[in-house]
Order: C-alpha cells, then structure tokens, then sequence
C-alpha cells in the first residue's frame, strides 16, 4: 500500500484520458499536460514522461491565465477526440486532442494534434512543449525550420508547427498568446521529415477521425445496461490494437507503480498470449470479427514460426518479434518515487502454462465463429498440444509471474486441461486429423488430478496450489472456461472463501501470499470482473450487481481502468489496462443478459 515517505505525485495515475492512433499513444492529464507518449511507437522510447519524472521526464503543457479554474475532461461521444476544459468566473477555455485516425486520408498520418479554443472572455494562454527523448536521456537540440520547431538528437527528431509564433529555449519551445471566442490555435507535433499539417488540415483530420471512430463504434451490437461504459472499453481496447500488425497490448504504459514507493514497477507495451482468448472473446461478443481475426492471425503466426522443438513464448512484441529483455532507467525518479522504473520485461523468458489454454481457447473460438484452421497451423497446433500433453505436470511461475521458486499452480493445469478440452472439440468440429482418443484421455487426466490434488485438506475448497491451503484469484476462471459448474458445491464454497478472504468492498486482491517480490501492491481490478461473472452465474445475481456497481465506479473519469487500486480505490499500476476491460465487456455481458431473463438460463458462447 501507499508509502507515506514517498512523495505525491503531481498528477495521479487515474487524472488522465488516452488518445492514440492504433500505434501509439498519449496519455492528457485533466491539467490539459501530455506527461507520457512513446514516439513514434507505443513500444518506442519516450519523448513525453513527467508522469515518471516531473523534472526530467519531459512534458507538453497547456495553461490558460485563469484563476483556480474548474477542470473537466470528456470523449466527443463514440470517439477517442478528449476534450479538456478549464472554467473559470473570468472564461472558459477548451482544447480538444486528438491524433489522425489510420483510415483517414491524412498527409500526415502520424501526428499528435492540439486545438485551444476560448468559449468565454479573451484569455492568455501559455503552451509549452519541452520534449525528454529517448526516455529522459537525451535533452535535443532546438532549431527554428520554417515556422516550424525541431527537435532533434543524433537518433532521432521531431517537429512542432503551430499557426501561433514558437519562441526557442533551451531543449524546449514555448508560445504565449491572448485568446478570445471565436479564434482558434491548433500545436501539430510530427516526425521532423513531415511538414506539420495546417489549420484547414488539421480540421479537416478532426472531422474525418471523430466520423471514422463513430462508424466503428457503430459495428457495436451491444445494447444492454452500462451500454456508454462498455463502449469506452470497446474504444480504449482498439486504441491498445496494433493498426499494422493485429496485435494488442497490455496497457499503454511502463514503470507505474503496482503499490506507491515499491518495487512492482512493470513494463506493460507489449502482447501477452494469455490476452488472446479474452480479446477475441470481447472482439467477437461486441460484433468486431475483423479485430478478432487480425488477432488470430497474429496469434497463429507465432505459433507457425516456432521451430519444431521450441516451445511458445509468454509474450511478444507488438510487431511479433521477441519482447525486450528487462533493464531499469534509473535515472528517472519514478512515479511518486517508486523505483526503479522498468523497461522490457523479464517475464518473457517465464514458463507459464497457462498461455496454450489461453491461445488454444482463442483459436476454437476463430474456427467456430470465423475463419477455418489452415492445415499448416493444425500441424503446428498439434505439436503444441502434443508439448502440453508431455509437461501439464510440470511447475511454472503461473499467471501473477510470479519471481520465485516455479511452483504447481492450479490455473496453470487448468489451461493446459482448457488447451486438450478445445483440441478435441475443434478436432471434432471440423474433422481434422489428430490423437482425439489420446487427447481426451490426458485431459481427464488433468481433471482428476485437480480434483484430488487442489484441494483445502479441511474445507475441500479449490486452491492456488498442489497440496496447499492459499487462495488465487485466478480460481475465477474455472467456472468460466467450464471446468466447471458454477453452481456445483465445491466450487460455491471457493468463491465463498474468495470473497472472505480475497475481497474488500468490490476490490478483489489477487493472493495474499508470498511471491518472492518486497512490496505490497493494490488490489486488481481484473479480477473484481471476473468475481461479478462467477456470481453472475452461480445465480447471486443481486450480489453481482451490487459488486458490479461499484466496480464500475473504479474506473476513472473518463470510464477508464487501471490494473490495480489502491485500498481508496485510486487507480495503480499501467493504464488503461487492456485485460480490465475486456473483463468488464464479459461481465456486462453475462449480468446483463441474466438481469434480463431471470427465469432462466440464457445460452452463453
């Protein structure tokens, strides 16, 4: 939980929208500051980090002469377009942010675009951009090019235009105008070789991106309650997809603290494959089979590019290439000083089981819902299956990643039964060759050995571990991969210990044990979603809706999720986290649909 030692941040994690372009991505604060943006990629280095390090991190600020204005943010509705305002007794003044979506014609497609505006009086207004590049450890030279500024270093530049005088400073450029009703100042920020687009371009590009999210948004079939605040989730989880590769990431960012001043400080840009059965579930549920096949194919490539005795990754990058191995900034002071700040990722050379459950659960989706198997990706299919079969007994770091001794966790050999379970219904499906008998064979196997080995020793309930007595959020998933019945008495007994023991108002924390990291950290706000489903289904539908209310109300002002929450509630950890809101769209849509039909069961997919 939060160190009182450690210094508050000047903006929290939870005082931010996101705009983006399907390849990176900005985070705004409420203060009109875009403190994080990784350029020109969302794995990329920083240019903009003040959120881990004020002082050094780099910023592009926005301020309006007002006295203690009231500052609010909201989306044009059905779009990623923020809209920042300041009120005031003196004015108002608004500023609306956005970055070219990639399926406009825009002459300059990769650019990030500001446009201020005054409502009411004739105000001053100060704007300051002072890029950090290369994560903070690189100040750039600044040089006057046209009526445009550039920053640049040996490795790379960029380029600020704007239809107001910029004045040069040293690693920064700055402008200072009055602005009054019925003017507008537009900041376009580019790659240095493009001439940054002009007043009428960059209201042309506004328009074009607001009507090209709005006519995604209008692919949408779900209509059920908490319609406004799954859509958001719909949008923020394409703002986290790879316009060019299919693939989508974990969270926007790196280095946000899982717990204020502690060391769970994780790099979250890029593809874990555990995400893939939960995003083509969500893609697919909400009518999007376009994302959800970019992603299979994505999925499936990596599968059909490992060598013949090699086993599949946890995670990649975005473009599928191998993710960065870990390494630290440490001369970047961290959020509220929570150090050290992570880039890459050391996880991804983990074992963790769990992810050909997970992969093999998305591809049976594909095939059932979408495009048929080719017969090169059943054979590679097979052999990872037939490497599950071989080691489903064995000891990994499970799902939480966790950096100790591998140990025998049940979610792991829970998704290595889901991986033989849709193998055989696939293979059954659509005919395809293969060991069904033997398959079917091992994964009762995996079942029997859940069952009589992850157990409580007194109260029978389901466990973290083989022959332990610790409790896993992650149990969760037991019911909803169909393990099994979400009303068979063993398992209501779990989630009644789960919620004793795992749960807080709503928060539900992961596991309380010990994981071999120093630290503590918030509870996860994946897992409140997961909860409401599994009541959901055991028919508690008056406890799910309670906890569903207040999941919902952590989300931040603008309906989006973080990874973890503090004991208040405040947002921790990366933002906004991809795996969240996928949980919230599974859950709206289960709730949802018993809520609507309560005198009976309602077939789910």
């Amino acid at each position: 939980m939060p160190n009182r030692e450690n210094p508050m941040p000047g903006r929290r994690i939870g005082e931010h929208g996101i705009v983006g372009n399907l390849d990176t991505a900005a985070l705004v604060a409420t203060d009109g500051c875009i403190d994080y943006l990784c350029w020109p990629h969302l794995d990329s280095p920083t240019i903009f980090a003040a959120l881990l390090d004020p002082d050094e991190g780099g910023e592009f600020s926005v301020e309006p002469a007002l006295d203690e204005p009231r500052r609010m943010q909201l989306y044009v509705p059905e779009t990623n377009v923020l809209i920042t305002r300041w009120m005031s007794e003196e004015g108002s003044v608004e500023m609306t942010d956005f970055m070219p979506h990639p399926d406009i014609q825009s002459r300059a497609p990769r650019s990030l675009v500001r446009c201020i505006r005054v409502l009411r009086g004739k105000i001053d207004i100060h704007v300051r951009c002072r890029p950090r590049l290369d994560y903070a450890r690189a100040v750039p030279e600044v040089e006057a090019y046209g009526d445009s500024v550039v920053f640049h270093t040996h490795a790379q530049s960029v380029r600020l235009g704007a239809n107001v005088p910029l004045r040069i400073g040293e690693g920064e450029a700055d402008a200072r105008f009055p602005l009054e009703p019925g003017k507008e100042v537009w900041f376009v920020l580019c790659d240095e070789e493009i001439e940054p687009l002009d007043v009428r371009e960059c209201a042309a590009a506004l328009r074009d991106t607001a009507e090209a999210w709005r006519r995604w948004m209008r692919k949408s079939s779900y209509r059920g309650r908490w319609r406004e605040k799954v859509d958001r989730s719909a949008l923020v989880l394409k703002l986290l997809t790879s316009h060019r590769h299919g693939s989508i990431a974990a969270a926007a960012t790196f280095g946000l603290p899982e717990a204020t001043g502690a060391e769970r400080n994780w790099d979250y840009r890029a593809t874990w494959i555990r995400d893939a059965s939960f995003t083509v579930y969500a893609f697919m549920r909400m009518g999007y089979v376009e994302e959800a096949e970019h992603f299979r194919q994505w999925s499936e490539a990596r599968i059909m590019a490992l060598a013949k005795d090699s086993a599949l990754r946890i995670m990649y990058a975005l473009d599928g290439s191998e993710a960065e191995d870990e390494a630290t900034l440490d001369h970047l002071a961290g959020y509220a000083g929570s150090k050290p700040v992570r880039i890459g990722n050391a996880a991804r050379s983990q074992t963790q089981l769990d992810i050909f459950g997970e992969l093999m659960d998305s591809i049976y989706l594909s095939n059932k819902y979408g495009t048929a198997i080719s017969h090169a990706g059943w054979q590679h299919v097979r052999r990872m299956v037939d490497h599950v079969s071989r080691h489903w007994g064995d000891a990994d770091e499970g799902i939480w990643e966790i950096r100790d001794k591998p140990r025998h966790f049940l979610h792991s050999r829970l998704m290595c039964w889901v991986a033989l379970d849709r193998t055989v219904r696939l293979a059954g499906k659509r005919s395809l060759p293969g060991p069904i008998v033997e398959w079917a064979a091992e994964r009762d196997r995996i079942a029997e050995d859940i069952w009589e080995n992850f157990r409580h020793p007194e109260h029978g309930y389901f466990v973290q571990t083989k022959g332990g007595t610790d409790l896993d959020a992650s149990l969760l998933m037991m019911p909803l991969v169909r393990f099994v019945s979400a009303t068979d008495p063993v398992w209501l007994d779990t989630l009644d210990a789960i919620r004793d023991q795992l749960t807080d108002d709503g928060l539900v924390f992961r596991y309380l044990n010990a994981d071999g990291l120093k630290g503590g950290e918030g509870a996860f706000t994946t897992c409140t979603f997961w909860y409401v489903e599994c009541l959901a289904r055991a028919g508690r539908l008056h406890e799910a809706r309670e906890i569903m209310a207040r999941g919902v109300l952590y989300a931040n002002h603008l309906g989006l999720f973080s990874e973890e929450l503090s004991l208040r509630g405040e947002p921790l950890g990366n933002f906004p986290q991809a795996l969240t809101h996928l949980a919230f769209i599974s859950a709206a849509y289960y709730l949802d649909r018993q809520l609507s039909h309560p005198e009976g069961q309602v077939w789910q997919p």
